[in-house]
Formats: C-alpha cells, sequence, structure tokens
C-alpha cells in the first residue's frame, strides 16, 4: 500500500446515524469506562434525542459509585441549543449574570427585567435567562447565586469552581431553554451497572440491539394490543432468516447465542432487539434463496412453537 493510500473504512449507519466505527471510537473516548449495558443506554438516548456526542452536545461522566461504575449523561447548553434552534418559533435566549453592585429588578407579572451593570462589579449575586418564541410569552428565569452553591461540591466542582460565572449562566440558560421549547430529557441521574442489567450489551464489531422505546403507541389513542404486536414481531423474524437462508436450528441457536434466551422466552422490547440484529445480518451476507421452499415446513412448525 503506498503512503497516500487511503484504508477503506465502514461509513454504512449501524444505530441511528453513527458507523461501527464511530460507535467504537465513542466506547474508547468520549464514554471510555462505561460498562457496554451503559454504553448501550448511553448511544440510544443521543440516537432518540438527536444529540451528537462528537459535537459536544451530551457528555458521559463516569465514576466509581457505590454500586460499582457509575455513568451520569449530562446534556450541555450546546446541546440544548442545538435542540432549540430546530423549535418553531425560535427567537433566541438571553442569559446574564447579576453582580452586587448592578441595578436589577424584574417584574414578574408583566415578565420586564431592568438591569444596568455598574463597575465595578463585586460579586456575583444572582442571573437570569429570557427565552423567546414567536407566538409565546417570554420565559424568564431568575436565580440568586445561593440556589446553585451546591454544585461546588458536587461531581463536576472543579468546574463550577474555577468558572463559576459561565457554568451558572449556561444552567440558568438550559433551564429557560427546556421550558419555552418544550425540551424533555433525562439527565444527571446516575445509572449503575445493576440498572441497565436489562440493556444488551454493546461488543465491538457488533450492533446495538436495544429497543428505542418501550411503550407501544401510535399517534396519541390508538393502542396496540402486545400479544398481537409480538406475532407480528415473529412473521418479520421469520421472514428475515428465511431470506438470509437459515433453517428451524440455525435459528433457533442464532437466537440463543445473541439473546442469551431460548426463542419462546423472548419479550416484545427482546423481538424488536432481534429484528435490528437480523437486518444487520442482512446487510452483511447476501440473501440466500436456493433453499428457501425446503425450509418452508421447518419454519411453519417453528411459528407455532413460538407464538403458543
Amino acid at each position: 500500500m503506498s503512503k497516500n493510500q487511503v484504508t477503506n473504512v465502514n461509513t454504512q449507519a449501524v444505530v441511528g446515524n453513527f458507523t461501527q466505527s464511530e460507535l467504537d471510537t465513542i466506547k474508547q473516548t468520549i464514554a471510555k469506562g462505561t460498562t457496554n449495558e451503559q454504553f448501550s443506554l448511553f448511544v440510544q438516548t443521543c440516537v432518540n434525542s438527536g444529540l451528537n456526542p462528537f459535537l459536544n452536545h451530551v457528555h458521559c461522566i463516569v465514576y466509581d459509585g457505590k454500586a460499582g461504575p457509575t455513568m451520569s449523561i449530562q446534556i450541555a447548553v450546546e446541546g440544548i441549543l442545538f435542540l432549540a434552534r430546530k423549535t418553531e418559533g425560535y427567537k433566541g435566549i438571553d442569559a446574564q449574570i447579576v453582580h452586587e453592585n448592578d441595578e436589577f429588578k424584574f417584574n414578574a407579572a408583566k415578565k420586564e427585567v431592568v438591569h444596568e451593570i455598574g463597575f465595578p462589579r463585586g460579586k456575583i449575586i444572582g442571573g437570569y435567562a429570557i427565552a423567546k418564541r414567536e407566538g409565546f410569552d417570554d420565559v424568564v428565569v431568575v436565580m440568586e447565586s445561593t440556589e446553585v452553591e451546591h454544585m461546588k461540591k458536587g461531581r463536576n466542582s472543579t468546574m463550577w469552581n474555577q468558572w463559576f460565572s459561565d457554568m451558572f449562566k449556561k444552567h440558568i440558560m438550559k433551564r429557560a431553554a427546556k421550558i419555552q421549547y418544550g425540551i424533555e430529557i433525562a439527565e444527571d441521574e446516575p445509572v449503575t451497572s445493576a440498572a441497565t442489567e436489562s440493556v444488551s450489551s454493546y461488543q465491538s464489531g457488533r450492533v446495538d440491539i436495544t429497543p428505542s422505546t418501550a411503550q407501544i403507541t401510535v399517534g396519541e389513542t390508538e393502542v396496540i394490543d402486545p400479544d398481537e404486536e409480538l406475532k407480528t414481531k415473529w412473521t418479520e423474524v421469520y421472514g428475515k432468516t428465511e431470506k438470509l437462508g437459515w433453517n428451524r436450528n440455525q435459528t433457533s441457536d442464532y437466537i440463543k447465542t445473541k439473546m442469551k434466551k431460548n426463542p419462546k422466552e423472548l419479550t416484545l422490547q427482546e423481538v424488536v432487539g432481534l429484528l435490528k440484529l437480523l437486518d444487520f445480518e442482512l446487510k452483511q451476507h447476501p440473501a440466500q434463496k436456493e433453499n428457501f421452499d425446503d425450509l418452508t415446513h421447518e419454519f411453519e412448525e417453528f411459528k407455532q412453537e413460538t407464538l403458543l
């Protein structure tokens, strides 16, 4: 290979918009120290929210807890603003820090802020953020500095102690943005190894199979019967394994190896995860149709067993 020749890189997305190479990079850098289950949860959070860890939208913090390695997912202000700017009617967010020598007044009824800066400014005593949106009232968040004093002793204490003004401003900005633009993302909740035992683990070279949601809803009012949906998903499984040219025993062995369960024991969420794995297999291997007719009878028996 010549010095200027570039090696081929797999650019096929396997989870959301992430390629396998990108997933491996995240695991080794941004989410270093996570268990495979914690990593799967972090990736699904990124995929479901549309946030990109490579752009500092979201951070994966790992520390030693009483129950072992503990992960905390933290959404950066850059991530919140990314989602806010995509909201219809977005008109910007203004955040300011108030010092003891400033003149500050806030009319809560009219949502009006009067802020005049004085020099020397003195110590920080508070801050505020105003989030604007076309067709909506302004959202104003006002906080005293004492309300975030505990942050100086938390897991991110170094940042809060060294750059208190910046961290305080970002904190207020995130609060206002979440309220005004309806951004709902769970964050800052410790996730231990035990809490992710039911999440399928990630391994380098394998696609994540964690379902994106545990709820079965369509629109706002339609409810899907879980048993009927399970049968539907199994039918999809049979179609994909037939395309792969797998017989009954091969399919069963694959499920036991990948899912660590017998086929009849799989829940609806796990069958959805199985379908993701089979999609990945179909992309890696051409469909095999030579033995399609011979497999029909075997799969009919297999269907009856798994759907009982």
